[in-house]
């Protein structure tokens, strides 16, 4: 039997493929993300998608597939990672307030069987986001919650920042994290379908 392995510490990610009924493992990747230099927001998460799944691949000796994926917010060109503090988290939501940003989440699948790599496959996909006027106050009051803090660009839209987001474009599970439709299109590329090969 082949194994579904996820290469992120992401509970999201995690929680997305629990939704869908998936029997799969968690093993974090040990990928320094700062290393990395790429500036364009596209190749930045599809790189990262391929490390950490790779990394997890060399580690992994059975039949599986691993799940690699990163997510980062751009807005004018730059790319906002996870928030360092506190007052770094204030800063990317002053300068989302009020404005269009863009939400990037790459994915790589990574096959191996009998301990070898058979196939690789790494996508992305691109949302639009819409951010209401956030006030001082609003901002304060969400990073003091604490869940900025562990996200790309400072904010979970499938909880308290939902209240945050005025509109989306384009796939909300790739905000959260992971688009669930591409990721269902990238197992059907290497011959599975998602739902009943892995399911529990």
């Amino acid at each position: 039997m082949t194994h579904l392995i996820l290469a992120s510490s992401s509970p999201r990610r995690k929680e997305l493929l629990e939704q869908l009924g998936l029997s799969f493992e968690v093993i974090s990747s040990s990928v320094d993300e700062s290393q990395i230099a790429l500036t364009e927001p596209e190749q930045l998460v599809m790189e990262l998608a391929l490390l950490k799944a790779r990394s997890v691949a060399a580690t992994s000796f059975s039949s599986a597939v691993i799940i690699g994926a990163d997510t980062v917010v751009s807005i004018d060109g730059k790319i906002l990672g996870k928030p360092a503090d506190r007052q770094h988290a204030v800063a990317m939501l002053q300068q989302l307030s009020g404005r269009k940003h863009q939400v990037f989440t790459g994915i790589t699948l990574i096959e191996c069987k009998a301990g070898e790599i058979t196939q690789v496959i790494t996508d992305f996909r691109q949302t639009n986001v819409w951010m209401t006027d956030l006030s001082d106050q609003t901002i304060a009051w969400y990073v003091d919650t604490g869940e900025p803090m562990d996200k790309a660009g400072s904010y979970g839209i499938q909880a308290l920042g939902a209240c945050l987001v005025d509109r989306i474009d384009g796939c909300y599970f790739n905000v959260v994290g992971l688009s669930l439709p591409l990721l269902h299109q990238m197992f059907g590329q290497l011959g599975y379908h998602l739902m009943t090969d892995f399911s529990r």
